[in-house]
Protein backbone atom coordinates (compact mmCIF):
# COMPACT_ATOMS: atom_id res chain seq x y z
CA UNK A 1 0.00 0.00 0.00
CA UNK A 2 1.56 3.34 -1.31
CA UNK A 3 1.07 6.03 2.13
CA UNK A 4 2.49 8.62 -0.08
CA UNK A 5 0.37 11.54 -0.85
CA UNK A 6 -0.36 12.33 -4.48
CA UNK A 7 -0.63 15.53 -6.02
CA UNK A 8 -4.43 15.76 -6.07
CA UNK A 9 -4.61 14.88 -2.12
CA UNK A 10 -2.36 17.05 -1.12
CA UNK A 11 -4.10 19.96 -2.97
CA UNK A 12 -7.34 18.96 -1.52
CA UNK A 13 -5.68 18.80 2.22
CA UNK A 14 -4.33 22.27 1.43
CA UNK A 15 -7.72 23.90 0.14
CA UNK A 16 -9.52 22.60 3.35
CA UNK A 17 -6.68 23.73 5.25
CA UNK A 18 -7.14 27.69 3.52
CA UNK A 19 -11.08 27.27 4.00
CA UNK A 20 -10.73 26.16 7.72
CA UNK A 21 -8.38 29.29 8.51
CA UNK A 22 -10.46 31.60 6.90
CA UNK A 23 -13.59 30.44 8.36
CA UNK A 24 -12.65 31.94 11.63
CA UNK A 25 -12.44 35.65 10.56
CA UNK A 26 -15.39 35.48 8.46
CA UNK A 27 -17.35 34.15 11.70
CA UNK A 28 -15.87 36.86 13.57
CA UNK A 29 -16.79 39.83 11.33
CA UNK A 30 -19.24 42.22 13.18
CA UNK A 31 -21.55 43.82 11.97
CA UNK A 32 -22.62 40.59 9.83
CA UNK A 33 -25.69 38.49 10.47
CA UNK A 34 -25.53 34.60 10.62
CA UNK A 35 -26.80 33.76 7.83
CA UNK A 36 -25.07 36.71 5.72
CA UNK A 37 -21.69 34.98 7.19
CA UNK A 38 -22.54 31.53 6.87
CA UNK A 39 -23.74 32.09 3.44
CA UNK A 40 -20.44 34.07 2.31
CA UNK A 41 -18.56 30.74 3.36
CA UNK A 42 -20.87 28.45 1.66
CA UNK A 43 -20.29 30.45 -1.95
CA UNK A 44 -16.37 30.76 -1.32
CA UNK A 45 -16.67 26.61 -0.63
CA UNK A 46 -18.49 25.70 -3.84
CA UNK A 47 -16.68 28.16 -6.25
CA UNK A 48 -13.40 27.41 -4.81
CA UNK A 49 -13.78 23.90 -5.54
CA UNK A 50 -14.76 23.65 -8.62
CA UNK A 51 -12.64 26.58 -9.91
CA UNK A 52 -9.50 24.91 -8.08
CA UNK A 53 -10.60 21.54 -9.28
CA UNK A 54 -10.36 23.23 -13.39
CA UNK A 55 -7.03 24.86 -12.55
CA UNK A 56 -5.19 21.89 -11.08
CA UNK A 57 -6.68 19.42 -13.88
CA UNK A 58 -8.85 17.15 -10.97
CA UNK A 59 -11.98 16.07 -12.98
CA UNK A 60 -12.88 13.61 -9.59
CA UNK A 61 -13.26 16.82 -7.48
CA UNK A 62 -15.62 18.38 -10.03
CA UNK A 63 -17.11 14.77 -10.21
CA UNK A 64 -17.76 14.71 -6.55
CA UNK A 65 -19.13 18.28 -6.02
CA UNK A 66 -21.56 18.48 -8.59
CA UNK A 67 -23.14 15.34 -6.59
CA UNK A 68 -22.57 16.93 -3.40
CA UNK A 69 -23.79 19.93 -4.36
CA UNK A 70 -27.18 18.03 -5.29
CA UNK A 71 -27.47 16.30 -2.49
CA UNK A 72 -27.20 19.71 -0.76
CA UNK A 73 -30.28 21.20 -2.71
CA UNK A 74 -32.47 18.25 -1.68
CA UNK A 75 -31.22 18.30 2.17
CA UNK A 76 -33.67 21.12 2.44
CA UNK A 77 -36.45 18.87 2.71
CA UNK A 78 -34.96 16.51 5.63
CA UNK A 79 -34.49 19.67 7.60
CA UNK A 80 -37.58 21.02 6.65
CA UNK A 81 -39.66 18.17 7.84
CA UNK A 82 -37.89 17.99 10.88
CA UNK A 83 -38.46 21.60 11.86
CA UNK A 84 -41.85 22.34 10.37
CA UNK A 85 -43.74 18.76 11.06
CA UNK A 86 -41.72 17.65 14.30
CA UNK A 87 -40.68 20.53 15.79
CA UNK A 88 -37.53 19.54 17.07
CA UNK A 89 -34.99 21.57 14.85
CA UNK A 90 -34.82 25.00 14.74
CA UNK A 91 -33.72 27.71 12.31
CA UNK A 92 -33.23 31.09 14.65
CA UNK A 93 -33.79 34.26 12.25
CA UNK A 94 -30.05 34.78 11.20
CA UNK A 95 -30.57 37.70 8.92
CA UNK A 96 -31.11 35.36 5.63
CA UNK A 97 -34.03 34.59 3.54
CA UNK A 98 -35.61 31.02 4.49
CA UNK A 99 -37.05 28.36 2.55
CA UNK A 100 -39.75 27.44 4.73
CA UNK A 101 -38.35 26.91 8.03
CA UNK A 102 -34.88 26.39 7.10
CA UNK A 103 -32.07 28.73 6.62
CA UNK A 104 -31.20 29.42 2.90
CA UNK A 105 -27.90 28.50 2.84
CA UNK A 106 -28.11 25.48 4.30
CA UNK A 107 -29.08 24.40 0.48
CA UNK A 108 -25.41 24.30 -0.49
CA UNK A 109 -23.63 24.01 3.54
CA UNK A 110 -24.30 19.99 3.25
CA UNK A 111 -22.20 20.05 -0.15
CA UNK A 112 -18.76 20.89 1.89
CA UNK A 113 -19.45 17.84 4.68
CA UNK A 114 -20.66 15.78 1.92
CA UNK A 115 -17.46 16.50 -0.31
CA UNK A 116 -15.03 15.82 2.26
CA UNK A 117 -16.54 13.19 3.37
CA UNK A 118 -16.81 11.19 -0.05
CA UNK A 119 -13.15 12.49 -0.89
CA UNK A 120 -11.50 10.97 1.55
CA UNK A 121 -13.63 7.55 1.85
CA UNK A 122 -13.03 6.72 -1.82
CA UNK A 123 -9.46 7.33 -1.61
CA UNK A 124 -9.37 5.25 1.37
CA UNK A 125 -11.09 2.43 -0.44
CA UNK A 126 -8.84 3.06 -3.36
CA UNK A 127 -5.69 2.16 -1.19
CA UNK A 128 -6.62 -0.06 0.93
CA UNK A 129 -10.00 -1.70 0.49
CA UNK A 130 -13.83 -0.82 -0.39
CA UNK A 131 -14.81 -2.14 3.17
CA UNK A 132 -12.22 0.11 4.16
CA UNK A 133 -13.68 3.20 2.52
CA UNK A 134 -17.05 2.54 4.16
CA UNK A 135 -15.79 2.54 7.56
CA UNK A 136 -14.17 5.51 6.98
CA UNK A 137 -17.41 7.26 5.21
CA UNK A 138 -19.08 6.20 8.73
CA UNK A 139 -16.44 7.67 11.08
CA UNK A 140 -16.12 10.44 9.33
CA UNK A 141 -19.92 11.47 9.12
CA UNK A 142 -19.74 10.69 12.99
CA UNK A 143 -17.05 13.33 13.61
CA UNK A 144 -17.74 16.22 10.94
CA UNK A 145 -21.73 15.74 11.64
CA UNK A 146 -21.01 15.32 15.35
CA UNK A 147 -18.47 18.21 15.01
CA UNK A 148 -21.10 20.46 13.99
CA UNK A 149 -24.05 19.76 16.25
CA UNK A 150 -21.60 20.27 18.76
CA UNK A 151 -20.60 23.64 17.66
CA UNK A 152 -22.98 25.77 14.85
CA UNK A 153 -25.89 26.23 18.34
CA UNK A 154 -23.03 28.93 19.37
CA UNK A 155 -23.55 31.24 15.98
CA UNK A 156 -25.96 30.29 16.17
CA UNK A 157 -27.54 28.74 12.86
CA UNK A 158 -29.75 25.75 14.39
CA UNK A 159 -29.82 23.56 17.13
CA UNK A 160 -31.85 20.31 18.24
CA UNK A 161 -35.30 21.16 20.90
CA UNK A 162 -37.37 18.53 23.11
CA UNK A 163 -34.81 15.46 22.22
CA UNK A 164 -32.84 13.79 24.29
CA UNK A 165 -29.20 14.85 23.88
CA UNK A 166 -25.44 14.05 24.56
CA UNK A 167 -24.18 17.59 24.39
CA UNK A 168 -25.87 19.23 21.97
CA UNK A 169 -26.19 16.50 19.47
CA UNK A 170 -29.61 15.05 19.15
CA UNK A 171 -29.33 11.12 19.91
CA UNK A 172 -32.21 10.09 17.35
CA UNK A 173 -29.81 12.05 14.55
CA UNK A 174 -26.64 10.24 15.09
CA UNK A 175 -27.07 6.88 13.41
CA UNK A 176 -29.21 8.73 10.56
CA UNK A 177 -25.50 10.74 9.82
CA UNK A 178 -23.78 7.87 9.51
CA UNK A 179 -26.21 5.99 6.62
CA UNK A 180 -25.56 9.44 5.29
CA UNK A 181 -22.11 9.17 5.19
CA UNK A 182 -22.51 5.98 4.32
CA UNK A 183 -24.78 6.06 1.18
CA UNK A 184 -23.66 9.22 -0.35
CA UNK A 185 -20.21 7.04 -0.54
CA UNK A 186 -21.85 4.33 -2.57
CA UNK A 187 -24.55 5.96 -4.15
CA UNK A 188 -21.38 8.03 -5.70
CA UNK A 189 -19.39 4.59 -6.68
CA UNK A 190 -22.44 3.74 -8.65
CA UNK A 191 -22.73 6.63 -10.64
CA UNK A 192 -19.34 8.03 -10.98
CA UNK A 193 -18.54 7.39 -14.75
CA UNK A 194 -22.29 8.18 -15.78
CA UNK A 195 -24.17 11.14 -17.09
CA UNK A 196 -23.76 14.09 -14.51
CA UNK A 197 -28.15 14.25 -15.18
CA UNK A 198 -28.20 10.60 -12.88
CA UNK A 199 -26.49 12.57 -10.34
CA UNK A 200 -30.47 13.99 -9.62
CA UNK A 201 -32.13 10.56 -9.01
CA UNK A 202 -29.53 9.43 -6.85
CA UNK A 203 -28.84 12.48 -4.72
CA UNK A 204 -32.53 12.50 -4.32
CA UNK A 205 -32.57 8.84 -3.33
CA UNK A 206 -29.85 9.91 -1.14
CA UNK A 207 -32.01 12.63 0.86
CA UNK A 208 -35.23 10.42 1.16
CA UNK A 209 -33.05 7.12 2.97
CA UNK A 210 -31.48 10.10 5.47
CA UNK A 211 -35.20 11.37 5.51
CA UNK A 212 -36.56 8.29 6.40
CA UNK A 213 -33.79 6.81 8.75
CA UNK A 214 -34.20 10.33 10.88
CA UNK A 215 -37.85 9.62 11.27
CA UNK A 216 -37.64 6.24 12.34
CA UNK A 217 -34.94 6.60 15.28
CA UNK A 218 -36.87 9.82 16.14
CA UNK A 219 -39.83 7.50 16.20
CA UNK A 220 -37.48 4.38 18.23
CA UNK A 221 -35.57 6.95 20.40
CA UNK A 222 -38.39 9.48 21.53
CA UNK A 223 -41.45 7.95 21.11
CA UNK A 224 -41.09 3.76 21.87
CA UNK A 225 -38.28 4.28 24.29
CA UNK A 226 -38.91 7.16 25.60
Amino acid sequence: MNLSLTREERDAIILHAVFSVLCLPVLLVSGLETGIKLLILVVIYNVAVPVTAKLRGHDLWINIWLFALILSVFQVFPDWFLSLQLGILVFPEDGFLKIGTVSGYMAGLWAIPVFMIVYASLRVAERVSHRAGYWTAALLALVVFGASEETVWMLPSWYARNVAMVGHTAVYIIIPEIILGVSCLYAFRQIRERNNLVKVPAAFLVMLLYLGAAAFFYFVIERLLS
